[in-house]
C-alpha cells in the first residue's frame, strides 16, 4: 500500500504542523477559510482532537485538517447528519462537500394516460 503524500508531505508530518503552517499548502480558497477560522470552530477542532467518540456539526464551511484524520464526524446536510471517516485523501477538502445535500432522482415509467398508446387503457 503506497504512503500518503500531500503537497510532498507525509501524514505525520502534517498532524505535527499548526493550523497556520498547514495553510501555507492548501489552494487560496482553503487558506483565506483557515486564515479568517473563528473560536467557535477553533473550539469544535479541539474538542474533536480530544474527545473519542462522534463528533456533530453544522460547519459545512471547515476545511479538513490532518488532525481530524480518523475521526468520525456527522455534518448536517440541511435535513439530517450525514456521517463521514474521514481520510487522509480528504485533507484540504470542505466538510460540505464531503456530507451532499441532494439525492439521486431516478424516474420511473411513465403514468397511464401520459402516453398515447395508454390513453385508453382501463384505470379500472
Amino acid at each position: 500500500m503506497a504512503k500518503f503524500i500531500y503537497k510532498g508531505k507525509t501524514l505525520e508530518e502534517l498532524q505535527k504542523m499548526s493550523i497556520e503552517e498547514f495553510s501555507k499548502l492548501v489552494p487560496s480558497r482553503q487558506r483565506r477559510s483557515l486564515k479568517r477560522i473563528d473560536e467557535s470552530k477553533k473550539n469544535f477542532i479541539k474538542n474533536l482532537e480530544q474527545g473519542k467518540g462522534l463528533a456533530r456539526t453544522h460547519y459545512r464551511d471547515l476545511v479538513v485538517i490532518p488532525a481530524m484524520v480518523g475521526k468520525k464526524i456527522a455534518v448536517y446536510n440541511g435535513k439530517e447528519f450525514k456521517y463521514i471517516d474521514v481520510q487522509p485523501e480528504m485533507i484540504g477538502h470542505f466538510l460540505g462537500e464531503l456530507a451532499l445535500t441532494r439525492k439521486n432522482i431516478k424516474h420511473s415509467a411513465a403514468g397511464i394516460g401520459a402516453t398515447r398508446s395508454t390513453k385508453f387503457i382501463s384505470v379500472k
